[in-house]
């Protein structure tokens, strides 16, 4: 199967960077590099890409796409989390602009042996988006306590069904393993009430998406990755971040708001103390959403918002 993704926010990512003709950008989550490519076409002669991913389909695919731009276009397979590491190998001291698109790819979703969808029954228990990774879904769901795997379903998925989830997982694998999605799947089904099954959406998906934020330490890598990005920005620069999900938002949100007002002094000091100095500011107080025509050919950009911050 082709490495294909509908770029979600694609015009608005391109006009959020404010691309300079011969600056420096970081695609930290470079995909099929649908965003890489339209940034790759307003860089000048001197201006150059970095495309950081850590899927192996995603490199060669990638690769290939901006083989147009290869003067100019730097691709690592890594970590986004790694980004100074990645920049201090380069002798980067700073960029223009930094973007992340925290969505699973199409290709991830629709390639079943990844594991990453519930609607195909004999998909693996896998989610890894990097392979060289030993943690998979399916040790999660067979070898996580009760109380690990509630904490994830109701945290990560937001269920409120989680603990009966979490109880019917377990009970399960007594048994036998738990191998496939549609295994899986059957157990959440059979752990939510009927009413709730016949209105909700896909029984499976909020357990799904908490097992794999849990596999690919997603609200973690992203939490310990922001302070890094801003701090790599030259005066100026800007990082574009696309969430999905209102976990990742809330972490996007509170963090460029610190970033924009560190200072910790109490309330009543007429002076600042502490010594914290802003980084920049968030240039989207709310967030950037999709036009009701890119919703009309992109189902999958539904729950897309787009967070800008512009370092000082």
């Amino acid at each position: 199967m082709a490495f294909e993704h509908k770029s979600v926010l694609l015009q608005e990512c391109i006009d959020g960077l404010k691309i300079k003709a011969n600056g420096i950008y970081v695609d930290g989550t470079l995909g099929g590099a649908g965003h890489s490519y339209e940034i790759c076409k307003s860089l000048g002669e001197n201006g150059r890409l970095i495309g950081i991913d850590q899927d192996a389909d995603a490199i060669t695919a990638a690769t290939a796409r901006l083989s147009d731009f290869s003067n100019k276009v730097t691709v690592v397979r890594s970590n986004y989390c790694r980004i100074r590491q990645v920049m201090n190998e380069l002798n980067i001291s700073g960029v223009d602009g930094i973007l992340l698109d925290l969505g699973v790819s199409s290709y991830q979703l629709d390639t079943a042996e990844r594991g990453f969808t519930y609607r195909e029954p004999d998909a693996p228990l896998d989610m890894r988006m990097d392979v060289r990774q030993e943690l998979t879904a399916r040790d999660i769901v067979n070898d996580y306590s009760e109380m690990e795997l509630y904490r994830i379903i109701r945290d990560y998925g937001e269920d409120k069904f989680a603990k009966n989830i979490a109880k019917h997982i377990v009970k399960a694998r007594e048994e036998r393993p738990i191998e496939t999605a549609g295994e899986l799947v059957e157990l959440i089904r059979n752990a939510i009430p009927a009413k709730v099954r016949a209105t909700g959406g896909h029984p499976a998906k909020r357990t799904f998406q908490a097992i794999r934020i849990e596999c690919n330490k997603e609200l973690e890598v992203l939490k310990d990755s922001l302070d890094d990005m801003i701090d790599l920005l030259n005066p100026g620069g800007r990082l574009c971040i696309i969430t999905f999900h209102s976990l990742e938002d809330r972490i996007v949100k509170i963090h460029f708001k610190q970033n924009e007002n560190p200072c910790i002094c109490p309330p009543d000091f007429p002076v600042c103390v502490c010594g914290k100095k802003p980084k920049g500011h968030n240039v989207t107080r709310k967030p950037i959403l999709p036009s009701d025509e890119e919703l009309e050919f992109n189902k999958r950009s539904q729950s897309a918002k787009l967070r800008i911050f512009e370092k000082a």
